[in-house]
């Protein structure tokens, strides 16, 4: 058995959803097909896809075979176009992470942008608040916002996040008498706060003084918070914000357009945290120019916002 072809033969049947194509598109039959499949499951001694007369669907072991050897098919078939043509040709599937509220509002139209400048990529956009491991999950290049953990990935800083206290004009009309906008950090012990769970410290809110804060530049104050509403989705967060449900606090990029609207106001303007941005790949991406480029499309497209 031919262990590499089989191997792509298994990446194309997952992509194209069946037998036949992978057949029609190798002018082979789909029985050939088959069998290239199951000499690579006796191979791994494991089950890889489960094929009925109407549907295909991967196993769980297929899934986690599947999410690595796509990488490693990818990156053979990059090296060989480089040979070829004598320099790396940006031609094939990058795979791209991200948080759900950057993927929508930033990253998107950067995607747009990269795609329409290279017509040979194709991206898979995978969106996501919380921590996915970019080895397991088969991740080629991803933006992570905060500082990061130790760890064996490459990082490369692209740009700062701020963020700040948001709350919609609505709310703050609308508070209960005797509560008023608030003040100084203290005061938000009074009001419905909002909090994001995937946060580290979720409801006790790290603050940091700026020029014109009534504490000294820089100072930090750690509030604990309190509200009748928590979430793990930027997303959530936005729409309840924009609903005039509480104060939230998020990145300003979050609430870009409603904020320049003067439908949502900065809460405490003088009090905030700035966050940096990092795109980061796995050890073994890095030489990739797929990667390279999109990091640098990407570098590029933030300082421009």
């Amino acid at each position: 058995m031919d262990k590499l072809q089989a191997m792509r033969t298994f990446v194309r049947i997952v992509e194209a959803g069946s037998f036949s194509a992978v057949a029609k598109e190798s002018n082979t039959t789909q029985s050939a097909v088959s069998k290239q499949v199951a000499a690579l499951e006796n191979v791994l001694a494991a089950k890889l896809l489960v094929r009925t007369t109407r549907s295909l669907a991967l196993t769980e072991e297929g899934e986690r075979y599947f999410e690595q050897v796509r990488r490693v098919v990818a990156e053979i078939a990059e090296a060989e176009t480089s040979l070829k043509h004598g320099e790396q040709q940006l031609k094939g599937w990058l795979r791209v992470a991200a948080s759900v509220g950057f993927g929508r509002l930033k990253l998107m139209p950067l995607v747009q942008t990269f795609l329409a400048a290279h017509p040979e990529v194709k991206i898979d956009v995978r969106l996501n608040d919380g921590f996915i491991d970019l080895v397991e999950r088969g991740i080629d290049v991803a933006v992570r916002i905060g500082e990061l953990p130790d760890s064996s990935l490459i990082a490369r800083p692209i740009g700062v996040s701020r963020r700040e206290l948001v709350a919609h004009r609505n709310y703050l009309r609308s508070l209960p008498k005797g509560i008023k906008p608030p003040k100084s950090p203290d005061d938000l012990g009074q009001h419905n706060c909002i909090v994001y769970t995937e946060a580290t410290m979720r409801n006790a809110w790290r603050l940091s003084a700026g020029p014109c804060a009534s504490d000294p530049e820089g100072a930090v104050r750690i509030v604990k918070v309190e509200g009748n509403l928590q979430t793990d989705s930027s997303e959530v967060i936005r729409t309840s914000v924009l609903a005039g449900m509480g104060i939230g606090y998020a990145p300003s990029w979050l609430f870009e357009d409603e904020i320049a609207r003067g439908e949502v106001i900065r809460v405490l303007p003088d009090w905030s945290v700035r966050s940096p941005i990092h795109v980061v790949m796995p050890q073994e991406r890095r030489h990739s120019a797929k990667v390279r480029a999109f990091s640098d499309h990407l570098a590029l497209g933030w300082r421009g916002v």
